[in-house]
C-alpha cells in the first residue's frame, strides 16, 4: 500500500444487499470482502485517510421499480439490507460517506455524497491534500465506475484494484465496458499484489 499521506482509500458500498442473498446482489459480490479487508488493515497501518460508502435510500425514491426507476428495493436506510457486510472490518476512524438519500436521485457516485459533518467527499479529500484514491468494492459498472469518473473530473489520481471489484452485469459486457471507461478516463487498474510500492 504506498505510504502516502496524499493518498486516501475509498470502498464503495459493501452492503449486504449487493452481497449473496441481498436484494441486488451483485455475482460473486462478496469475493471482494477480504481483499478490502486486507486493503484497508494495510491503508491503516499506514496511516492513510479511509472512506466507506452506504447507499442509503429513503423508501420512497425514483431509483426504485416502484416509483419509476430501474432497480428493485434496496439499500433502504436503516434496514439490514443496508449495512456493512458482517465480514467488512473498517478500520477506526474510517469515514462513512452517505449516498443515495435523496429521493430524486440515483446517487450512483461517491461524489454525491454525504460525510457526517455535511460535508461533501470532495471537500473533505480537498481538506485533507489528498490527491489520489485507491478504489474497491461494488458494483463495478455503477457506483465504482461512476466514483472514479468523478474523482478524475475532480483531478485525482485514481488506482482501481481488480481483485476488489465486481460488476453486476446488468447487460452482459457491462463491467468490462465500465473498465474501459475508467481506464480512459485516466484510472490505473492493478492486481491487490501490486500494491507494494505502489507510487499512487
Amino acid at each position: 500500500m504506498p505510504q502516502t499521506a496524499k493518498t486516501a482509500l475509498l470502498i464503495i458500498d459493501v452492503q449486504n444487499d449487493f452481497c449473496a442473498r441481498g436484494a441486488l446482489a451483485v455475482p460473486d459480490g462478496d469475493a471482494v470482502v477480504g481483499v478490502i479487508n486486507d486493503m484497508a488493515a494495510r491503508a491503516s497501518e499506514a496511516g492513510m485517510p479511509i472512506y466507506a460508502t452506504r447507499d442509503w435510500h429513503p423508501r420512497v425514491t425514483r431509483h426504485f421499480k416502484t416509483y419509476g426507476g430501474p432497480w428493485p428495493e434496496h439499500c433502504v436506510a436503516g434496514t439490514p439490507g443496508a449495512q456493512f457486510h458482517p465480514d467488512l472490518r473498517l478500520p477506526e476512524g474510517t469515514v462513512v460517506v452517505t449516498t443515495g438519500d435523496v429521493s430524486d436521485s440515483d446517487g450512483y457516485s461517491a461524489f454525491d455524497g454525504r460525510l457526517p459533518d455535511g460535508r461533501s467527499l470532495a471537500q473533505a479529500l480537498n481538506d485533507q491534500g489528498i490527491q489520489a484514491l485507491i478504489v474497491g468494492g461494488l458494483a463495478t459498472d455503477y457506483c465504482v465506475k461512476q466514483s472514479v469518473l468523478d474523482a478524475r473530473t475532480h483531478g485525482l489520481g485514481v488506482v482501481v484494484v481488480e481483485a476488489a471489484i465486481r460488476g453486476v452485469e446488468v447487460v452482459p459486457g457491462d463491467s468490462d465496458r465500465a473498465i474501459d471507461a475508467m481506464k480512459a478516463a485516466g484510472a490505473v487498474f492493478v492486481d491487490s499484489a501490486e500494491l507494494d510500492g505502489l507510487d499512487a
